[in-house]
């Protein structure tokens, strides 16, 4: 790790990338604060992974500018940086440990140090045993944790992961995860894209939700939570009993016969059960759920949500 501590990783300046007459990213701007874990969020062809590869210096922007680790180029800081590309792949016929050890080198380590380093990794992360494997020989779950392990055995500051949860089962997803929040707490920067909203709402401090080539948001979870209306559900009264409430801003019938109560702003789902009774109005159901990050991104980037791929 360097001894440099900047507030931000990462700074995107009206951020725009164009191939001829189409454009891929749309003047994104963003900050990704040092130890964070930052989720990129969208739906499929939205600009993650082309936002990931200009943040990387892999392709240039067309127009705005980018800032990673204090330098004008990801390139000039590269041995700070661990990266998984969204096309993952492994040299077959290497083994486990030195896939790790290589790549570790490749960023700079001692060649004793590189094997000391991914036999570590291997043992730490369930994939001791297999250490001597040929990675031809490891199953999808596992040649996916080795490269992840080859992408982060240098101990870089800044990590980025694209869609590092695909293919996974829910066990090597969780280790997944456990490697993640690791890579925080050695005080790295995270950056990960993924469409597996569950994964974001547990581990992101904060989110950049792209759709049609723009940021639709950016900001922490429980600001993305406070978009969206918290509602209740209840059954009992027609939804004109409820109108008149201080706390409701409008009521339907669902066609289970259930009532749907969206809440004022700032209202409290226990102040409308008070109001119920003090008005006798008799219930015979009463729910009220948060909204999930899920729920912000249906509303948000609303059609094009729903038709994409989602675990």
């Amino acid at each position: 790790m360097s001894d440099a501590v900047l507030p931000h990783a990462v700074v995107l300046e009206g951020v725009t990338k164009k191939y001829g007459d189409f454009t891929a990213v749309d003047d994104v701007s963003a900050v990704i604060p040092t130890g964070s874990i930052y989720g990129f969020l969208g739906p499929n062809g939205a600009g993650k992974t082309t936002t990931i590869r200009m943040i990387l210096d892999i392709i240039e922007p067309t127009a705005g500018a980018i800032t990673v680790l204090g330098a004008s180029s990801a390139l000039a800081v590269r041995e700070r940086i661990g990266y998984l590309p969204e096309e993952k792949g492994l040299y077959k016929k290497m083994k486990a440990w030195a896939m790790i050890a290589y790549f570790a080198r490749l960023k700079g380590m001692e060649k004793g140090a590189a094997k000391r380093r991914a036999y570590e990794l291997l043992e730490r992360y369930g994939l001791g045993e297999f250490a001597n494997a040929r990675c031809e020989t490891l199953s999808k779950g596992m040649g996916q944790k080795v490269q992840v392990l080859a992408s982060i055995a240098h101990d870089p500051e800044f990590v980025v992961l694209d869609e590092p949860f695909s293919g996974l089962d829910p066990a090597n997803q969780q280790v997944m995860e456990d490697v993640i929040l690791d890579l925080q707490r050695r005080g790295a920067t995270v950056v990960f894209s993924t469409h597996v909203m569950e994964h974001a709402e547990r581990m992101c401090d904060r989110i950049l939700l792209i759709a049609h080539a723009r940021k639709v948001f950016d900001g922490t979870i429980p600001e993305a939570k406070a978009l969206i209306p918290r509602t209740v559900l209840l059954a009992g009264p027609p939804p004109d009993a409820f109108v008149d409430l201080p706390e409701v801003a409008s009521a339907r019938r669902l066609g289970d016969g259930r009532v749907e109560l969206v809440l004022a702003p700032g209202a409290d789902p226990q102040a409308v059960l008070r109001s119920c009774f003090e008005r006798g109005l008799v219930l015979t159901s009463f729910e009220h759920h948060e909204p999930t990050l899920h729920d912000v991104f249906l509303q948000l980037v609303g059609e094009e949500a729903r038709t994409a791929s989602f675990r």
